[in-house]
């Protein structure tokens, strides 16, 4: 597949463009940084998007140059960018009960968001998990009731499990929001990858529409889920989570357009 006409890209982090070692070591898969930079030469846009959300976007940003990919800040795209993305359709702003870090939620406030905890009959329009480091039952209580009153539900994902240096690592977010959707009875909302919510964001932040970007990444059940819901372009590689993966057993409508081995095997298609 010929990725030349392409308009735009959106690469996943993990397993795509770097292997991580550890919580803050990251080492760029080999043409990686080569690929990236041919993009950039062609004049043509890129961001990268990663469903963490423990900290600020452009955290994200600044690993990655410290393992030599040319990503600026403003080129990453987290759960934290497109949840705004999601309560931007509330007229006037919502009010949003977030189970998040302290850099996260320093992130959100300095966005502008209207954060509050549910106490004192505050109305809360959402709860919003990223990544929680820790959890208070009485937080989840109040979650729970701020729900079953009408408030939406918004995880940044609920996906069990993400691809960690020693293996697969069990997600928080995702166990704090089994937890207030199995009290309240309510179907949480994906607003990271993939969902309609990230595509949104991704075709702002490059200022392409989504048929013309690629999407490319080692994940089937995230990044290639959210190229095929904005009908985009999707790449699958083999150097991640999903590796190993026969997609003889996949359905068809959810088998990415192309697999590469790694993320060079792109090089000469752009």
């Amino acid at each position: 597949m010929r990725l030349d006409r392409v308009r735009g890209f959106v690469f996943d982090i993990d397993g795509t463009l770097v292997h991580r070692t550890g919580p803050r070591t990251v080492h760029a898969i080999p043409g990686a940084v080569e690929v990236l930079e041919r993009i950039a030469a062609s004049c043509r846009p890129f961001a990268v998007f990663t469903n963490g959300s423990h900290v600020e976007p452009d955290a994200f940003a600044q690993q990655l140059r410290a393992a030599g990919l040319p990503v600026a800040d403003g080129q990453v795209l987290t759960p934290l960018c497109s949840v705004q993305t999601y309560l931007a359709r509330f007229p006037g702003g919502a009010s949003v009960l977030p189970f998040a870090t302290e850099k996260a939620r320093a992130y959100l406030d300095d966005a502008g968001l209207r954060l509050v905890d549910g106490r004192n009959g505050v109305r809360v329009d959402a709860v919003f998990v990223a990544h929680a480091d820790r959890i208070d039952f009485d937080e989840l209580e109040r979650a729970a009731r701020a729900v079953i009153a009408g408030a939406r539900l918004l995880t940044g994902s609920y996906v069990s499990a993400y691809a960690g240096a020693n293996g697969p690592i069990l997600s928080r977010g995702a166990m704090v929001t089994a937890a207030i959707a199995k009290a309240s009875g309510a179907r949480p909302i994906v607003v990271g990858k993939p969902s309609r919510a990230a595509v949104q964001e991704m075709e702002r932040r490059l200022g392409v529409s989504s048929e013309h970007i690629a999407v490319i990444g080692d994940d089937l059940m995230l990044d290639v889920a959210l190229g095929h819901i904005g009908n985009s372009k999707t790449v699958l590689v083999r150097t991640g989570i999903t590796g190993g993966l026969d997609l003889g057993r996949v359905p068809e409508r959810r088998r990415p357009h192309e697999v590469v081995d790694t993320v060079a095997d792109i090089l000469d298609r752009l």
